[in-house]
């Protein structure tokens, strides 16, 4: 049984009375000076301030998402752009080598074309060479056969004349 319904608590000279008369009398002002409403007031404010942190956050969080998804499309078209320019590479390079290989070709025909020419030169030179050593000869041999001839027979003034004519024009 609680102590309040028994007929000491409710005598003056009781403590447990005067305690529970105090307690209700504190209370009684906290009512009156409006601390439950300050109270609430402050919960309500906080309860407040929280809710706008929150709201912040999930305003913060859906941009954050945004931005994510808007990095992740340059990430994805980035890699599409680099794929493009290695591809573009790739094909200037085959283009560049086989130009290269075309400009060897073109310069390796020209050289040997050159070199054809540089011989057919040499074997021409050689060959008038040969037959300007071989007329000199020839013309030498007429002249020591015609000047044997003469030599043994009468000399002619005239003979003579026309065998110096002979060398230079074989020439």
């Amino acid at each position: 049984m609680p102590a309040f319904f028994t007929p000491y608590f409710w005598s003056l000279s009781s403590a447990d009375f005067w305690v529970g008369a105090g307690l209700l009398g504190f209370f009684l002002i906290l009512v009156l000076a409006k601390v439950p409403q300050a109270i609430a007031g402050r919960l309500d404010g906080a309860a407040l301030k929280i809710q706008s942190e929150l709201d912040e956050a999930a305003r913060l969080r859906a941009e954050a998402e945004a931005l994510l998804v808007q990095i992740r499309q340059e990430k994805a078209e980035a890699e599409a752009q680099a794929a493009e320019m290695l591809a573009a590479a790739e094909s200037d390079a085959r283009r560049m080598e086989v130009e290269a290989r075309a400009r060897l070709e073109e310069s390796l025909a020209r050289r040997e074309a050159m070199a054809e020419r540089k011989i057919a030169q040499a074997e021409a030179q050689a060959t008038a060479e040969v037959k300007a050593a071989a007329v000199e000869l020839a013309a030498a041999a007429a002249e020591r056969i015609l000047a044997d001839r003469l030599a043994a027979s009468s000399t002619d003034p005239l003979a003579d004349q026309a065998i110096a004519q002979i060398g230079p024009r074989l020439n």
